[in-house]
């Protein structure tokens, strides 16, 4: 068994899209649905599909519900990824902080829609 993508809706293609990229992320493919959706496909370099965000026509809102928790990515240089997320409009939630002395620096950022993402620095 593999693990091969998360799929979450999302409101806006172009926002989400600008966001992932932001991320780090590739865009690979848009597939329609018939008349319903269109699901666009993101994976990181050298990686698979890992992402699929779901536009369905005609809805612009979501209840994220209580459920859903967060996807993590690892990045390099937490200093240097919030730089680069902060010139293109993207700020954590708060400061970067550990969760224990020596522990790994981590921090959450808001995609357009308001999922959460973790982003966990290298040790």
């Amino acid at each position: 068994m593999e693990l091969i993508h998360t799929c979450y809706r999302i409101t806006d293609i172009d926002r989400s899209v600008a966001f992932y990229t932001a991320l780090g992320f590739e865009e690979r493919r848009r597939m329609p649905i018939r008349e319903e959706a269109i699901n666009v496909f993101m994976g990181l370099p050298g990686e698979g599909d890992q992402l699929e965000l779901t536009y369905n026509h005609g809805v612009d809102s979501y209840e994220l519900g209580t459920g859903y928790g967060h996807i993590a990515l690892t990045v390099d240089d937490m200093d240097a990824t919030l730089a680069r997320l902060a010139e293109q409009g993207i700020e954590p939630e708060r400061p970067p902080y550990r969760l224990r002395e020596g522990g790994a620096l981590l921090c959450f950022v808001r995609d357009p829609d308001g999922y959460r993402i973790e982003l966990i620095e290298r040790s």
